[in-house]
C-alpha cells in the first residue's frame, strides 16, 4: 500500500493521533501535531532502518499495551498483525521476539520528550476560567512502584530493608509535578526507594526546571522545607504547604493579619544539609517572610503574604485541592496498571513508566478537548470513563474517511462530558479496605527454597 518511507511515517504518525482523537481543527490539537512528532522524532531518533517495527510504530505498540486490561506483549504483537492486514500490506510474525528487541532500541530521550511537551503544551493553553486567580498552580508529591524480582531490577532499585531476600520486590520512587488545572504531568523524577539523594525533595530538586516564575506549588507537609521554599523563591514561583510537624506556629506573634493568621519571620538553619554545598548555604537568605493560617484545625503556610489578595478561606480552600494530585496517581497506578511494572531490567522499568505517563497525558489531551467544548472544567470529568470510551472509539477512527472524523470525534467528547466525577470536595477517607483476601499464607522464603521444601516433603502439586 504505501511505495515510500515518507508516506509509511505519514500514515504512522496519522494513525497514532487518531488513537487519541487529535484531529486538525480541534482544540489542542496541536499538542500531538505532526510537527511536533517529526521535530521530535528528528532530534531523538534521527536516522533509522526501515522496518516493521519502526519507533513509530513500536511507541504506538508499547502504548496500546499499557493502554490494554491485557498488558503482554503477545497482545500488543497481535493488534500489529492485525493492523498491517488490513492496510494490505504482508503480516509480520506473531512472535514476540521483534517488537521486544525493538522496545529495547526505541529511545528513552523520545518518550521523555514527548510527555514534556504534552504536558507542558497543555498546561500552557489551560484555559484562564480553569487556573486559581489567574494563576497557574502545579502540585507536588511523590509515590512509589514495584516490579519483577529479577536481580538486575534488585540492583538498581534495592528492596526495602524489612524484606527478607527473596521474598521482596524491588521499589522504585517516583516524584512529579502535575497541573492543578488539566491534570497533566509536566515532569518526573525516578530514582531508588532507598539510597543517598533518593528522598523526594532530592528528587523534586532534579526538576525544579519545570517550575516557571509566577506559579504557585501546592504540596503536603513533606515540602515545608525552609531551603526549599527559598529555592522557588528564586524561580519566582509562591508556595502554599502544610506546616512542618517540627515546626510549631506561635500566633501570639508575628504581625496579625485577622484571626489565626499572621506573617511570621523564620530564622535559616544553623546546620547545613549533607546536599547542599557551603557557597549555596551562604547564598541562602538568613531569614524568610511566611504567612501562617490555622482554619479547619490545620496550619497552613504560603508565601502569598497579601490577605486582601489572597483571603485565608480562599488559600484553605486552595490547600484543599492538593489531595488532586492523589486521586491523579490513582489513575496512573490504578487505571492504568502501572503500580507493579512488567519490565525485569531497569532501563526497560525506566522506559515503561514513561510510557505510561505519556498516555496518561494524551487521555488528558482529549479530556482538555471535551471540556472546552462544553465549557467545563477538566477535573470535573471522569478519567477512567474517557479511556473507556476511547478504547471504544479508537479502532473506529482508524477505519473511517477523513470527511466523517469531525463528527465521529463529535460523538466521542459528547460520550466524554457525560461521566462526570462525583463531588470530591474536603473528601476524607480511612486507608483500610473491606473486602477480605483469600486465607493463604504469605511467601516467607525465597519460591525456589518453598518450592523444593513441598516436594521434598512428599505433598502431591
Amino acid at each position: 500500500m504505501f511505495n515510500s518511507i515518507h508516506k509509511r511515517i505519514s500514515y504512522q504518525i496519522i494513525a497514532l493521533r487518531l488513537c487519541f482523537a487529535q484531529i486538525d481543527g480541534l482544540p489542542f490539537s496541536d499538542i500531538l501535531s505532526a510537527e511536533t512528532i517529526r521535530n521530535i522524532m528528528d532530534e531523538e531518533v534521527g536516522s533509522y532502518r526501515d522496518r516493521i517495527y519502526s519507533p513509530l510504530i513500536t511507541l504506538s505498540a508499547f502504548l496500546s499495551q499499557v493502554l490494554s486490561s491485557d498488558h503482554s506483549c503477545r497482545n500488543a504483537v497481535a493488534k500489529v498483525l492485525a493492523e498491517r492486514v488490513a492496510q494490505g500490506e504482508s503480516p509480520c510474525s506473531s512472535n514476540t521476539k521483534s517488537y521486544c528487541k525493538a522496545r529495547l532500541r526505541l529511545p528513552t530521550s523520545l518518550v521523555r520528550r514527548l510527555v514534556r511537551e504534552t504536558g507542558k503544551l497543555l498546561h500552557l493553553k489551560s484555559e484562564e476560567g480553569w487556573k486559581w486567580k489567574g494563576r497557574s498552580v502545579k502540585l507536588v508529591d511523590g509515590t512509589t512502584v514495584s516490579m519483577p524480582d529479577t536481580p538486575e531490577n534488585q540492583k538498581t532499585y534495592p528492596q526495602p530493608e524489612g524484606q527478607k531476600p527473596g521474598v521482596g520486590f524491588p521499589i522504585a520512587r517516583i516524584v512529579a509535578i502535575i497541573s492543578l488545572s488539566c491534570g497533566a504531568v509536566l515532569d518526573v523524577a525516578i530514582g531508588p526507594y532507598k539510597g543517598k539523594e533518593t528522598g523526594e525533595h532530592a528528587l523534586l530538586r532534579q526538576i525544579l526546571d519545570s517550575i516557571s516564575a509566577g506559579d504557585i506549588i501546592l504540596g503536603d507537609r513533606y515540602y515545608c522545607s525552609y531551603f526549599l521554599i527559598v529555592m522557588l523563591q528564586w524561580l519566582g514561583a509562591d508556595s502554599v504547604f502544610r506546616i512542618h510537624g517540627s515546626r510549631k506556629s506561635d500566633f501570639r506573634r508575628g504581625k496579625h493579619l485577622g484571626k489565626k493568621d499572621h506573617i511570621v519571620i523564620w530564622k535559616k538553619p544553623k546546620q547545613r544539609p549533607n546536599w547542599m554545598d557551603e557557597s549555596m548555604y551562604r547564598q541562602m537568605p538568613d531569614t524568610l517572610t511566611i504567612r501562617e493560617i490555622k482554619i479547619n484545625r490545620k496550619v497552613i503556610t504560603t508565601t502569598l503574604l497579601d490577605p486582601k489578595k489572597f483571603t485565608r478561606e480562599e488559600i484553605d480552600e486552595l490547600y484543599t485541592k492538593r489531595w488532586l494530585i492523589e486521586v491523579d496517581f490513582r489513575f496512573i497506578k490504578t487505571v492504568l496498571q502501572m503500580d507493579i511494572l512488567r519490565c525485569k531490567t531497569p532501563d526497560m522499568v525506566y522506559k515503561e513508566i514513561w510510557v505510561n505517563l505519556l498516555a496518561y497525558n494524551l487521555i488528558r489531551t482529549v479530556m482538555a478537548q471535551a471540556a472546552h467544548r462544553y465549557n467545563l472544567p477538566p477535573r470535573t470529568l471522569s478519567f477512567k470513563g474517557t479511556l473507556q470510551q476511547l478504547n471504544a472509539f479508537k479502532e473506529r477512527f482508524l477505519r473511517t474517511a477523513k470527511k466523517h472524523l469531525s463528527t465521529m470525534c463529535k460523538y466521542l467528547l459528547e460520550a466524554i462530558v457525560s461521566h462526570r466525577v462525583g463531588n470530591r470536595h474536603r473528601r476524607s477517607e480511612l486507608r483500610a479496605v473491606k473486602r477480605r483476601r483469600k486465607p493463604y499464607p504469605l511467601l516467607t522464603k525465597p519460591r525456589e527454597e518453598a518450592r523444593n521444601e513441598l516436594c521434598g516433603g512428599g505433598v502431591s502439586a
